[in-house]
């Protein structure tokens, strides 16, 4: 998909389709007046005999308007003007493009940046547009010896804005839309491939094509012999059972000042998940392919970053297992010492997660990073808490949690912080080991897990995104979200933003 950003009236643009806003009760948004007006109110002739209200999810695709040079008009249902935030932009966006992709048309002009967004300006808009075109056209087909063929594919879009002075910043968020959209095709891709396809194995292949694309990218894979000198007896304990082995993917982005210290993303990387000796119920276990939603959510955020070339030094790592339940695997009880030092009792196989996380944990403190965010499918308990629309966070830093509330709402990948009092930590007390690999009982489960992590997070600045209700949706429309790669991206922008006030400079590349 092309695109681009124009200014121009919306009567003079000669495209196969103009796509304009309707408020509730018939209002039209400001283009679509302007419209209407140089076509002697014939939308408004239209609109008077309710073939639209203007709700929320109706649009109208109308031909032939006279007057008019472009050859048809989707006048997209935008709810009650004074209702209009940022959740509902997304959704009219979102709407839009799903619409826009069943005209017909192969491009089209989009004056829905005119709407009103409180304390949100144009180039937000234009990003959000840009991630709702790409969302909706995704698809994952490539094992279907049948595919679906769209009669006609959109090709342009054109995205309006009010003078020439809003170019260049729309020309920017443009390039950031369609990065960060990439970035969740990526992810997508990798959550929705069935686990007979994607092995740790895989994983590393696909971070190494990952560098080959991107020179600024530098990629590494320790093997289970390597992980077995350095002293990862925690990451290994998970991949016992199984017969795929085990890998540690690094990879290093540096192209912030030599002497910055990285920021480090953690992705959780369980191919598949059966839960070991303590072996999870048959029903619904064929999407614990998703247990490496973390892991895929790391690549597609360094594909985004090294594709919008950001100045800074950013490192990320994977561990990669699979959880099987085989003659070899750890069993509920078995002592293990991490590469930290501090030896867990494993009292269950299924609380996986954790032990793989908290070796690469340790691993990355040899780079004394500037603050280390581990993404992880972790817990069913944070479904239960605050079930499928936020990521939990949790940190050590209450300047970093801050951050990624305000990348959160930005990018519309929301998180929700959850507490790490000390009272929590003593649930993971052990008879025979430092610590028990979960809490006594199933409360506040989303809470320990995380304390647990904590105690392997004593060195640097920490945050952990539990993204086990948002990864990937369930029933009908089962499939990966490529969530959390906006939420990431907007992190990194905003550090970009926030080193170049810094140095005094301003270069248009955080999002308004």
């Amino acid at each position: 998909m092309e695109f681009a950003v124009k200014s121009g009236n919306p009567e003079k643009q000669r495209t196969a389709c103009l796509v304009l806003g309707v408020y509730e009760s018939r209002r039209l948004a400001p283009a679509t007046e302007q419209f209407d007006a140089a076509c002697n109110g014939a939308l408004s002739n239209l609109l008077r005999r309710g073939d639209l209200e203007g709700k929320a999810g109706q649009s109208l695709l109308l031909f032939n308007i006279a007057d008019a040079l472009c050859e048809r008009v989707l006048l997209i249902g935008c709810g009650k003007e004074r209702e209009l935030d940022e959740r509902r932009f997304r959704q009219i966006a979102s709407h839009a493009a799903t619409a826009l992709n069943e005209t017909g048309a192969t491009e089209a002009v989009v004056y829905l940046t005119d709407l009103a967004v409180k304390s949100r300006e144009t180039d937000w808009k234009i990003r959000q547009i840009v991630e709702a075109v790409e969302a909706a056209r995704y698809r994952f087909d490539a094992l279907k010896s049948r595919k679906d063929t769209p009669r006609r594919l959109l090709r342009k879009i054109i995205l309006s804005v009010p003078g020439r002075r809003e170019l260049p910043g729309g020309e920017q968020a443009v390039r950031e839309g369609m990065a960060i959209a990439a970035g969740v095709k990526l992810a997508k891709d990798l959550g929705n491939q069935p686990p007979n396809f994607c092995t740790p194995s895989y994983l590393a292949e696909q971070a190494q094509a990952l560098a080959a694309e991107f020179p600024s990218l530098r990629v590494e894979v320790l093997e289970e012999a390597d992980m077995e000198r350095l002293g990862m007896g925690s990451l290994l304990a998970v991949s016992r059972g199984s017969a795929q082995p085990a890998k540690l993917i690094r990879l290093d982005y540096r192209q912030g000042l030599a002497g910055r210290k990285p920021l480090a993303l953690i992705g959780k990387g369980v191919t598949f998940d059966s839960g070991g000796i303590s072996l999870k119920p048959g029903e619904g276990m064929d999407e614990m392919k998703y247990d490496m939603c973390g892991a895929a959510s790391v690549l597609g955020t360094l594909r985004a970053c090294a594709e919008l070339q950001l100045p800074l030094n950013l490192i990320g790592l994977i561990p990669a297992v699979e959880n099987m339940p085989g003659g070899r695997a750890t069993r509920p009880g078995d002592i293990v010492t991490s590469l930290s030092g501090q030896t867990i009792e494993i009292l269950n196989t299924d609380a996986e997660g954790r032990l793989i996380l908290c070796d690469a944990m340790t691993y990355a403190e040899r780079d004394e990073p500037a603050a280390v965010i581990d993404i992880a499918t972790l817990t069913g308990a944070c479904i239960v808490a605050l079930g499928r629309h936020p990521h939990g966070l949790f940190s050590n830093h209450p300047p970093l949690a801050h951050a990624l509330q305000a990348a959160g709402q930005t990018a519309g990948d929301r998180v929700w912080e959850l507490p790490l009092w000390e009272e929590y930590q003593e649930a993971l007390d052990s008879n025979f080991a430092d610590m028990a690999n979960v809490g006594g009982n199933r409360d506040g489960g989303a809470i320990t897990a995380a304390c647990f992590l904590s105690r392997f997070a004593k060195k640097f600045h920490w945050a952990h995104l539990d993204i086990a209700g948002t990864a990937w949706k369930t029933g009908k429309a089962k499939g990966a979200t490529g969530r959390p790669v906006p939420l990431l991206t907007q992190y990194l922008l905003d550090r970009v933003a926030e080193s170049d006030r810094e140095n005094g400079r301003e270069d248009g590349r955080a999002a308004h």
